[in-house]
């Protein structure tokens, strides 16, 4: 057979595997040394409906997608670019699927060896060029006839296996050779040794699956319920939620819950709460942590965890080290609601029920003195507000820096299903990775993010034009980087090296992609557009323009108030 003809056979035999390991969305971008790749996705999209194709021609934003796609799916995605550097800008977003889990498929296309480090045009060492992280790595030789596809098949399959295990993202690396495409030959003789799996629809090998023994967890639990304990929830999606609200309600222990929880708690606030004294005291009463998910956003909630010296249990349904305070305890590998909701079938009355109800009055009273602080539009205020931006049928994606921070300290968020790249926590690709989580769920979307982050990933507005859904996307431009404002920096090099002030608006951003705008001058107004733009089709860019280092003043002096009230 021709090089172009064992090419594109071994890209159907590689999609056709990711496409019965669940794959339903494929995201390329333009290269020729890809092309074999990218005419079977078409292919396998004309014979099967439920694969959608998406395009960019970024191949950092098309990693971000992807990662959105996969965030809010749970199934694995595919990635295809074109070899050299478009490969390398994935590396953002594989970084991101390390560490929250996200399953990533990177189908890179690549020159043949003899062309390696030689000269060649559009030619680097892709070899490990994700390095550890990459979950799982098969480097492929050139497609030839002198290599059964029964060896093809049984490669990526038990890739694909070892990623659904683990998470992360899976690299294939192809290399194509010479004519990359042409008129098909018949392969039925190379095909022969699988024909039996090609006229089926099964993976080509199947695994039992592996599950976590609750027995002696559950056993113990039986015991330690009895005690004075504490409930905190990190990522968690609305059917975890709901499973540990249910835990909880039985336990009536204190609920401290992350913005990324899906919804907020009566205890909300504690980020600032915590820096009260007499509120610290009682929660430093408890006998046990059990903690849902991770990824926390709280650096007071964290120092409560490192010095914590009780019973520590995190729950946690992906492996890896994911306690950065290094406590002795229980880690169970098992899905969140899962393990909710067998702790909840033998929980029992116990004496320590609303043992830290306390601290319910002194979250009330922080947020009737938050509301009371400041009425005009800031950071402050919006985050105070926020839990009235959002309707009931919309998700909510929160960017990094101050946005999460504000929710965090801020907010009583609603029953809500909330997305955010809180692994690396970096500020690339977010509006990338949103634009993957709304084409993926379908709903109406509102994004928070900040100015520094809006400028980073603006490539990525393009793929929020002609959007069929609402997508409101808030940009807090403060002018720089506030959250230097909060962070040990020298004040003398901070406006020039660390705040870096840009001096633009987004109002020319927002025509160019044909989007909606709106610069509201009140908290009011602000509101309004929010609500409004949840109904109206296509993407809306709302710019609060608030003053430059006013937030980190406005929180400073804030932590000073409540750390010296009388909130018990």
């Amino acid at each position: 057979m021709k090089p172009s003809t064992i090419n594109r056979i071994w890209a159907r035999l590689i999609l056709m595997s990711l496409q019965r390991a669940g794959v339903k969305d494929i995201c390329t971008a333009p290269g020729s040394r890809s092309t074999p790749l990218t005419l079977e996705a078409e292919r396998l999209q004309s014979l099967d409906s439920s694969i959608c194709l998406h395009t960019h021609f970024d191949e950092r934003g098309l990693g971000f997608l992807a990662l959105g796609l996969a965030k809010a799916s749970d199934n694995p995605v595919a990635v295809i670019v074109t070899s050299g550097t478009a490969v390398a800008n994935l590396l953002p977003a594989v970084a991101e699927s390390r560490l929250t889990r996200e399953k990533l498929v990177l189908l890179t296309a690549d020159r043949p060896p003899e062309l390696i480090q030689c000269g060649a045009n559009q030619a680097i060492s892709q070899q490990g060029i994700f390095s550890e992280h990459a979950e799982v790595t098969s480097f492929l030789p050139s497609p030839t006839e002198h290599i059964s596809p029964a060896w093809l098949l049984s490669t990526v399959s038990e890739g694909l296996h070892c990623q659904s295990e683990l998470g992360g993202s899976y690299h294939i690396n192809c290399p194509f050779p010479e004519p990359l495409y042409g008129e098909m030959e018949d392969a039925s003789v190379y095909l022969e040794p699988v024909r039996t799996w090609l006229e089926s629809d099964e993976p080509y090998l199947s695994f039992t699956p592996s599950r976590a023994d609750l027995s002696q967890p559950l056993r113990d639990w039986a015991q330690l319920q009895q005690q004075k304990g504490v409930l905190v929830v990190g990522k968690a999606s609305l059917r975890e939620r709901r499973a540990i609200d249910a835990l909880a309600q039985k336990l009536h222990w204190p609920l401290l819950c992350d913005p990324q929880a899906s919804q907020g708690s009566a205890f909300a606030g504690f980020d600032v709460w915590l820096q009260n004294p007499a509120c610290a005291e009682v929660l430093n009463q408890a006998d046990i942590i059990v903690q849902f998910g991770s990824r926390l956003v709280s650096k007071r909630l964290s120092q409560f965890i490192n010095q914590f010296e009780g019973t520590y249990w995190l729950v946690e349904k992906h492996p890896g080290r994911l306690d950065p305070s290094h406590k002795q305890g229980l880690r169970i590998n098992a899905p969140l609601a899962n393990v909710a909701l067998a702790m909840t079938e033998i929980t029992r009355d116990n004496e320590h029920a609303r043992w830290a109800d306390a601290l319910v009055v002194a979250s009330q009273q922080y947020f009737e003195r938050l509301a009371a602080s400041d009425e005009s539009l800031s950071e402050v205020s919006l985050a105070a507000d926020f839990s009235h931006w959002l309707s009931k049928e919309s998700d909510l994606f929160i960017g990094n820096s101050m946005a999460i921070r504000l929710l965090d300290m801020c907010s009583h968020l609603p029953e809500k299903a909330v997305f955010a790249n809180r692994g690396a926590s970096g500020i690339d690709g977010l509006i990338a990775t949103a634009s993957g989580v709304q084409r993926a769920r379908q709903r109406p979307m509102v994004m928070l993010m900040g100015d520094t982050s809006a400028l980073y990933d603006l490539n990525s507005l393009s793929l929020l034009a002609n959007n069929p859904q609402p997508f409101a996307l808030i940009i807090i431009n403060n002018d720089g980087g506030g959250i230097f404002d909060m962070l040990p920096v020298p004040d003398a090099n901070k406006e020039t090296f660390y705040r870096m002030p840009h001096g633009t608006d987004f109002s020319h951003a927002a025509a160019m992609f044909g989007f909606n705008y709106g610069c509201p001058s009140s908290l009011e107004t602000a509101r309004a557009q929010c609500i409004d733009a949840q109904s109206t089709p296509g993407t809306t860019v709302i710019e609060l323009k608030v003053g430059a280092g006013e937030c980190g003043k406005a929180l400073k002096a804030m932590f000073g108030e409540i750390a010296n009230a009388e909130l018990l």
